[in-house]
């Protein structure tokens, strides 16, 4: 629940989309659920690059049914990367606090109010969550997908000894200063943007909390993750580890 000193911040949430028309009506009724509940005062931020499926126009309908001042719609014209559409999402966002997660149902936001309250305790630069501490979990993946995203994780814990156990995740609290700091100092684009915002971070001396999630695999759509991301990760850790 909201206390008396957290009632002045406001979280911005981003919520990059490209073909989440069956996914973001129900995202987004879990997070006007998850802060009504909690009281903080939020909006959520969405950046559609320019879906076929028609999700943007769904997000039309969201903010109709719970008014602009909650839902944001700033779309773009065509898939522009991830770390564009943050930039993009921070310009228009009115909170001192940003929160990162996917619109595919991957990430759920009853774990939201826990991130804000590790945020808290010890005033975190970023809170991030992790599938590899404590009670976090991946559900709904084959073996080969965990042994993938096990692999890749432990590679570059040897690799990098980035000060987190959850590289490759993409469900975070930052604060809105430290997360223009972040982006500005990263080059890496897709998959592997996400681990070097942690690189970056730990370089900057900027202080890193977790929190435990349960990660579940999209239930609606197709996932993004392809051969072709793969070698882009295998590369950008390369890259990581000879610049870092």
């Amino acid at each position: 629940m909201a206390t008396k000193n957290s009632k002045k911040d406001k979280y911005s949430i981003l919520l990059p989309t490209y073909n989440e028309r069956e996914n973001l009506p129900l995202i987004i009724w879990l997070l006007v659920k998850s802060f009504t509940e909690s009281g903080y005062d939020y909006e959520v931020i969405v950046i559609d690059d320019g879906s076929p499926d028609g999700t943007l126009e769904i997000a039309e309908q969201l903010q109709d049914i719970y008014g602009k001042d909650k839902i944001v719609l700033r779309p773009r014209a065509k898939k522009l990367g991830l770390g564009t559409a943050y930039i993009h999402g921070i310009k228009h966002a009115t909170g001192n606090f940003i929160i990162i997660m996917d619109a595919d149902l991957s990430h759920h936001p009853k774990f939201i109010p826990e991130f804000i309250k590790t945020q808290q305790e010890k005033d975190y630069d970023v809170v991030s969550g992790t599938r590899y501490r404590g009670t976090g979990g991946v559900y709904g993946w084959d073996f080969k997908r965990k042994l993938i995203s096990r692999g890749a994780n432990y590679v570059t814990q040897i690799l990098l000894r980035p000060g987190a156990s959850d590289l490759t995740g993409s469900f975070r609290l930052y604060k809105k200063d430290v997360l223009h700091k972040l982006i500005d100092a990263c080059v890496s684009k897709g998959y592997v943007f996400q681990m070097e915002m942690i690189i970056r971070a730990r370089q900057l001396n900027y202080t890193i909390g977790e929190v435990p999630i349960t990660f579940v695999d999209r239930v609606y759509g197709e996932s993004k993750l392809g051969g072709n991301e793969i070698i882009g990760f295998v590369k950008g850790l390369l890259t990581l580890f000879a610049t870092t």
